[in-house]
């Protein structure tokens, strides 16, 4: 892929179907879309004939420029055919988080007004739940579909033959509005942050400065995230429909481990937690290793980590460091990139929460190209760390044609071509959002450095005041923890207004299952929470994550629940993040009782 034919492509693009439909005819031969087993794997052409074909089913359902239309999938191919179908009408497809109830349905179809809805049989009948108050007139169900909805070969056999596809994508402009992205809300109804073909497509454009990108994005992605996330619409729908990546969709997230040695992605996003999993998995296997091998594979994450802190420090890597340093990267480190899944892949980035530094220099020290990047759904992608460039623990640098400042109490302000829309139907919550000149109000607390890095604090609603007017950002607390053992699954940080900190801390669903399993305990989240290894294994957490952190950040007393959290659960998101209010009223006994015997 030639970069700068790339831009100038996309800098001429009326639409992302103008786009699409070019990749379509270039790469007409090539892998679009395929499942991990290959029961499903559509190229190009063939994904392209299938969007034209239910792009007339939904206009025979009367779907019009400007309708919307409500996809609750898994993650699959048949999300990218009904999604790309939709956009290539004018219409606007978005995308309900798997886990939500009814009521939360509900008020999503309310506000989008959508009357057609695809849905997978297992979501039926939340979706029916949702639609007796809606306006809903059409359901299109994959898997079993009872009397009253159509299957998604129905709904392509309805199309006209003679249906006029290519003047209805043609019609498409840059400022039509491409999807809605719901924010699942930490306080409040859901915010939909309306985004149009022109912000999906400098997603791509401005990512395109960075080599490592523009080389890894014509190969794989791998789809595990919810595509109601704005990250996993651009990586694993957006972007390849520019590129010609090839996409593999998993449907359930974890998967992801076992998906990633078939897919060998060569662009990777992940969140902080998964990182956390991948250096505790290596750092077990590592320390199984007997005899002549476990020595070696020490030698060579010690040698790999002295070849990083000279990279990162940018200082000249001694000769005999970079000879010693190669011979690893062949004799371990090739081998555990392999076996990760990670072997390919030319940039991996990691976002949406805070990461400690240590592991971050651990994942570089194994070869993985990870760096840390920031951006809102307001505004996509904002700023990137570059390899080459890294300078771990910011965000990066603002990508291009990016504006970036501070105000006087650390908010950053952003102004981008990415900027949304507004909010649907919100003029009021987008007027406090988005000043009249563009400056976005991010609600980020950063710092801008005089070379352009950006660090962020928190987010400045959240940041912990405590009794003697000390700031401290709760997310570093909470990762400190987090980082310090698999175990480890939620951290809710205490003590705004507080003499001293304190921690909620809840289980890691899948690790506290193998923990029971191989200590022969009841695996239920009660049992454990009472069990005094799993206590002795939290105590050793929470001392090493207070030696990460200042005196005032230390947490002083935690508290086990003894519940597992899920995404799109009354106390988190289905995107992880914390619903603070809620956690604070429903868990207020247990907090309450962790400041009874007043420490200092």
């Amino acid at each position: 892929m030639s970069t700068s034919n790339t831009l100038l492509r996309l800098s001429r693009a009326a639409s992302l179907c103008e786009l699409f439909q070019h990749t379509c005819a270039t790469r007409a031969g090539d892998i679009a879309l395929r499942t991990l087993d290959g029961g499903t794997a559509l190229t190009w052409g063939e994904y392209g004939a299938r969007v034209r074909g239910l792009a007339a089913g939904l206009a025979a359902l009367g779907v019009q420029h400007g309708d919307t239309v409500a996809i609750m999938l898994t993650n699959r191919p048949e999300f990218n055919l009904i999604d790309a179908a939709a956009y290539h009408l004018g219409a606007i497809p978005f995308s309900v988080y798997n886990t939500n109830a009814p009521a939360q349905i509900a008020y999503l179809f309310s506000n989008a007004a959508n009357r057609v809805v695809v849905c997978e049989e297992q979501f039926l009948e939340r979706v029916l739940g949702a639609k007796v108050d809606s306006r809903v007139e059409h359901i299109i169900c994959l898997g079993n579909a009872p009397a009253g909805t159509m299957t998604l070969a129905e709904l392509e056999a309805l199309g006209d033959p003679e249906f006029d596809f290519e003047s209805r994508w043609r019609a498409v402009r840059a400022d039509d509005t491409i999807t809605i992205i719901y924010t699942s809300g930490t306080t409040g109804d859901p915010k939909g942050v309306e985004m149009s073909h022109r912000n999906a497509i400098f997603g791509t454009e401005a990512m395109l400065g960075i080599p490592e990108f523009a080389s890894g994005c014509v190969g794989r992605v791998v789809s595990y995230l919810p595509d109601a996330h704005a990250i996993n619409r651009w990586l694993a729908h957006y972007m390849p429909a520019i590129t010609g990546a090839a996409v593999y969709t998993v449907p359930d997230s974890k998967d992801l481990a076992a998906a990633l040695p078939v897919v060998r992605p060569t662009v990777f996003v992940t969140v902080p937690m998964l990182w956390y999993k991948v250096e505790a998995a290596v750092r077990a296997a590592l320390a199984e290793e007997a005899g002549l091998r476990g020595k070696v594979a020490a030698w060579a994450l010690e040698v790999s980590h002295r070849k990083v802190a000279a990279d990162l420090a940018r200082r000249p890597v001694p000769l005999l460091l970079r000879l010693q340093h190669l011979l690893t990267k062949r004799l371990v480190l090739a081998r555990l990139l392999e076996q990760i899944g990670l072997d390919q892949t030319t940039i991996a980035y990691t976002g949406a929460a805070p990461i400690t530094l240590e592991t971050v220099e651990f994942l570089l020290a194994l070869g993985i190209p990870v760096a840390e990047a920031w951006g809102m759904s307001e505004i996509g992608l904002a700023t990137s760390n570059r390899p080459g460039a890294q300078r771990v623990g910011t965000v990066g640098t603002a990508l291009s044609r990016v504006e970036m400042r501070c105000l006087d109490d650390g908010e950053l302000l952003v102004r981008t071509p990415g900027l949304m829309k507004g909010y649907r139907n919100d003029p009021v919550r987008t007027a406090e959002t988005v000043a009249t000149d563009g400056w976005v109000h991010t609600g980020d607390v950063g710092v801008i450095e005089t070379d352009g890095y950006v660090t962020i604090i928190d987010r400045k609603k959240e940041l912990i005041i405590n009794s003697a007017g000390k700031n401290m950002s709760p997310a570093n607390i909470e990762s400190a923890i987090r980082a310090a053992s698999p175990l480890v699954g939620s951290v809710v940080a205490i003590g705004d207004r507080r003499k001293y900190v304190t921690a909620l801390i809840t289980l890691e669903p899948e690790a506290a299952a193998a923990f029971a399993a191989e200590h022969g305990i009841d695996p239920s989240p009660r049992a454990l929470a009472a069990d005094p290894a799993v206590r002795l294994q939290l105590d050793e957490a929470v001392a090493t994550a207070n030696a990460r952190l200042s005196r005032v950040e230390q947490v002083k007393a935690y508290t086990l629940l003894p519940v597992f959290w899920e995404p799109g659960s009354d106390e988190i998101t289905s995107t992880m993040k914390l619903r603070r209010n809620v956690i604070a009223e429903k868990f207020a006994g247990e907090i309450d009782a962790l400041y009874e015997h007043g420490q200092a």
